[in-house]
Parts: C-alpha cells; sequence; structure tokens
C-alpha cells in the first residue's frame, strides 16, 4: 500500500522499507503493519491528544521531567507551544517505558526506533504468525483464564519492581500472543515513586484483571492481590520472584486504603455522570 505521509521520514532513513497494511486506528494512534531489513514491524502513528481531559492528563503525568524551565511553564499555561511540548512528553513516556521495561523482562512489544512521532516496534503475533488479537476478543476457559491472569500479576510486579505502573491495564490493551498475554499502550505510565496517584491506580489495574478473568474463573473474584502487591512494595520487600496469595488483611489500627481509593474512583464516576446528565438537560 501506498506509505502514508508520516511515515516518509522512516522511509527515507532506512527504517522502514514498506507499509503492508493498517492495523488499526483509535483515539491515541494508528498502527501499520510494515517490513523491514526482512522483519515485520508495527508503525505506531501518534494523534494528536486532543480527547484527553486536563485532570487524567495531570494525574498521569505527575512528576515527569521536562526539559528546561521554559518548556514547564508553556505547559502550566497551555499554550501552542506548551500543548506541543506536553504531547512529545506524553509519546516519549511510552517510548521510554518500553525500553525500561523490556530490559526488565516485562512482557511488552521490544521498541525499534522511535522519530517524528512514529514509534517502530516489534508486531506482537499469535501462532499463525499473524497480528495477535486483544484480549478482550478471546473466549477463555477457566483454565486459561487462571494461566493468563497469574501471568498478568507477575508482569504488574515486574513493572512495580521496573518503577513503573500500567496506570490504565484492562483486556483492551493486553495481546494475546503465541506464548501468552503481552502488554501494550503504555503513554500513560505512572512513576510508581514520585506520582501521588500510584497506589490508586496500581489497585484500579490489578481490579481489572480480576474482575474480567473473574467473568470466566469467578473463583478470582474474591482475591485480593491489588493490596498485597502494594503492601510489599512500600515495605520494600517486592520482588519479580515474589509469590503472591491473593490474600491481604490490614493491620489493626490502619486505615483500609483500597475501600478509600474506591469510595474516590466511586465519587468521581458519579460526579461525571451528573455532569454528562447536565448537559444533556
Amino acid at each position: 500500500m501506498k506509505a502514508p505521509k508520516r511515515l516518509q521520514s522512516l522511509i527515507e532513513e532506512g527504517l522502514i522499507d514498506s507499509v503492508v497494511r493498517q492495523l488499526m486506528s483509535g483515539k491515541e494512534a494508528t498502527v501499520f503493519v510494515v517490513r523491514s531489513g526482512g522483519q515485520t514491524l508495527c508503525a505506531k502513528i501518534y494523534k494528536e491528544a486532543t480527547h484527553r481531559s486536563f485532570r487524567q492528563a495531570v494525574d498521569y503525568t505527575e512528576n515527569r521531567k521536562v526539559k528546561n524551565s521554559r518548556q514547564a511553564r508553556a505547559m502550566a499555561k497551555g499554550t501552542r507551544y506548551g500543548r506541543q511540548q506536553q504531547e512529545a512528553v506524553w509519546q516519549r513516556a511510552e517510548v521510554d517505558a518500553l525500553y525500561r521495561l523490556a530490559d526488565a523482562g516485562v512482557r511488552v512489544p521490544k521498541p525499534h526506533n522511535f522519530l517524528d512521532g512514529v514509534l517502530l516496534m516489534e508486531l506482537v503475533a499469535d501462532e499463525m504468525g499473524e497480528a495477535a488479537p486483544r484480549l478482550n476478543d478471546v473466549a477463555l476457559t477457566a483454565e486459561q483464564a487462571h494461566e493468563y491472569h497469574a501471568m498478568l500479576l507477575q508482569q504488574v510486579v515486574r513493572m512495580l519492581c521496573a518503577g513503573i505502573i500500567h496506570g490504565d491495564l484492562s483486556e483492551f490493551n493486553i495481546l494475546l500472543a503465541a506464548d501468552g498475554p503481552v502488554i501494550i499502550d503504555l503513554p500513560q505510565a505512572v512513576d510508581a515513586a514520585g506520582n501521588n496517584h500510584a497506589c490508586r491506580m496500581l489497585l484500579r489495574d490489578v481490579d481489572n484483571l480480576r474482575d474480567y478473568f473473574g467473568r470466566y474463573a469467578p473463583e478470582l473474584l474474591p482475591t485480593r492481590y491489588g493490596p498485597e502487591i502494594w503492601d510489599l512494595y512500600e515495605r520494600g520487600v517486592l520482588t519479580p520472584d515474589t509469590v503472591l496469595t491473593g490474600h491481604f488483611e490490614p493491620k489493626a489500627g490502619t486505615v483500609d486504603l483500597v475501600s478509600i481509593m474506591r469510595e474516590i474512583d466511586d465519587a468521581r464516576a458519579e460526579e461525571a455522570a451528573r455532569l454528562l446528565r447536565m448537559q444533556s438537560i
């Protein structure tokens, strides 16, 4: 097929030989299957993120580093230059997270290059060598649900040990490769140590996994892996090889952080629904 304009610079640089087809298009990006030096890869072309709300951007980007004070001021003021820089920081976050997580042994697509707002990375394939489906498009047995849930919990732990929380993990951004699930879509990746929302996002990620796989294996629904993982992390004893139990009891006299976070999230959801109703009146 004819190469999109945004991929021309990668062709000119010799990073891409040809464009095979468009794989998907969403609010965040358009992804193409490309050929490069005998390999089949993915080229993710980022779109301008006008759909993200200010609150979401602040939650995710808290404590992200910028180049200089001018850039920081422009981003705070919301100028055109500031929005461009904010988008660049957002994109770079995924690139940096992929390299960091791949080095830590986390199951993510291997990044190859990043140029002019295009991320070149491994094509995650199924057993037929075709682009792997998203987890939400696959029906599972109870046995598979247990297996994939355990694999993904291990990846969440590895990520956290590498200082990163996905921040938006669900069945919609997990691909089912020939050898198991692979985590994708990381522009909102959170700094575990430097973001005040880190605990809430880790708990939400783990709860999303529990709720999804619990559809196929209901015995997973009562588990409490999220608070167990965070407690181990806060105490400095979490390692990539930590064996989890799924059980957690807060110490007497301590605050049940999970319940508080859920109440906050419920309140935010109710307020969002109220504002939506007001707009429709």
